[in-house]
């Protein structure tokens, strides 16, 4: 909540829909809540005078689509980002922002790599808002990592481990979907079936026991990604490619390119 030192609980908030609301959605007039609590790191519980179904329908009507920092300060939203910001498997609602590796997929693409023997286990991410958060501690390790929702199903949980057992190889789409992976991976790297949120922060010295492989868009700098991708990767692999990257114009970020890193070998 910005500027949350405004608010004190107990507060009433108003929201109502201005001339921004989302494109082709039904314009919600008004929506309430009640200021619940405050958290240290800024974060605000709200509690809305509506639940449920009807909860949904208002947030649609008056909320905007939250796109990433860097793209919003550019431009406003519009109907197009409906369909780009968003993959192409996306099942259930709840993520805060699109888990953007997912975003250079195409029904045509997927096809193609099973029709190669590429196997597909999806899992369920719902991104939070603290994705966006850059590391501003000195010392990594005091940074505080936020929490996501995320599920890994049984049958997938099998498929994978079945996949790690015939000598195959696990490649994660996005780094939220390593990290929730490394989640639910035992000590033995055995994946188990996962639902709850996690915190972990993996950086350079982390031992990975699930990824074998990660697809990725390029990152921000002093960024908990670029700390992920490091760890796999090795921090001087990582120097060198993001060096040609800015050498030759990669596109950086959410609408950027893909890059894919595999774990050194032993």
């Amino acid at each position: 909540m910005r500027p949350g030192k405004r608010l004190r609980v107990g507060d009433q908030v108003r929201f109502e829909a201005g001339p921004e609301a989302a494109p082709g959605v039904p314009r919600q007039p008004v929506l309430h809540a009640s200021v619940d609590s405050k958290d240290d790191g800024g974060e605000v519980r709200l509690v809305f005078d509506l639940a449920g179904p009807a909860l949904d329908a208002a947030v649609r009507g008056i909320g905007r689509m939250p796109l990433p920092p860097y793209i919003a300060a550019k431009r406003a939203e519009d109907a197009q980002d409906l369909t780009d910001y968003q993959t192409v498997y996306a099942r259930e609602e709840g993520s805060v922002a699109a888990p953007t590796a997912g975003l250079h997929f195409t029904p045509e693409l997927l096809a193609e790599l099973s029709a190669r023997g590429v196997g597909q286990a999806f899992v369920t991410l719902h991104v939070g808002a603290g994705t966006f958060l850059p590391v501003k501690t000195d010392v990594i390790a005091d940074h505080r990592m936020h929490a996501e929702y995320g599920e890994v199903s049984a049958q997938t949980a099998a498929a994978l481990n079945a996949v790690r057992a015939a000598g195959g190889r696990i490649v994660c789409v996005g780094t939220t979907s390593l990290r929730l992976l490394e989640s639910a991976a035992t000590p033995a790297g055995e994946i188990a079936p996962f639902a709850g949120e996690t915190d972990i922060f993996i950086r350079p010295g982390y031992r990975f026991r699930a990824a074998d492989a990660l697809l990725t868009n390029f990152h921000l700098p002093k960024s908990t990604l670029l700390m992920l991708v490091a760890a796999l990767a090795g921090l001087d692999r990582m120097r060198t490619a993001y060096a040609h990257a800015v050498t030759n114009g990669y596109r950086f970020y959410s609408y950027g390119d893909a890059s894919l890193w595999f774990k050194p070998g032993p």
